[in-house]
């Protein structure tokens, strides 16, 4: 059985901006290099760029799943324990 991607840690992990409150966020890629409780941050290209989790959806490279950033506001370290609906 996979593991859910939500239960992953995403540190490391290439990641792209598909949906945004802010429509000049959408398509924005890099890779991750933190993760708070309200905030993605991402290495992209030589620049760090942080993203509030609550404005934007995303995917996580290799993964065909769309994560609403909205429903990841919780430290890593307990999202990564935590039991979600299946999609």
């Amino acid at each position: 059985m996979m593991m859910d991607v939500r239960n992953l840690p995403w540190i490391g992990a290439g990641l792209t901006v598909v949906d945004a409150a802010d429509a000049s966020l959408i398509g924005r890629q890099g890779h991750v290099i933190g993760e708070t409780r309200n905030t993605i941050h991402l290495l992209e290209g030589d620049r760090a760029l942080t993203l509030g989790k609550a404005g934007i959806s995303f995917s996580i490279d290799g993964f065909s799943t769309v994560i609403d950033g909205s429903l990841m506001r919780q430290r890593p370290e307990d999202r990564t324990n935590r039991n979600y609906p299946k999609v």
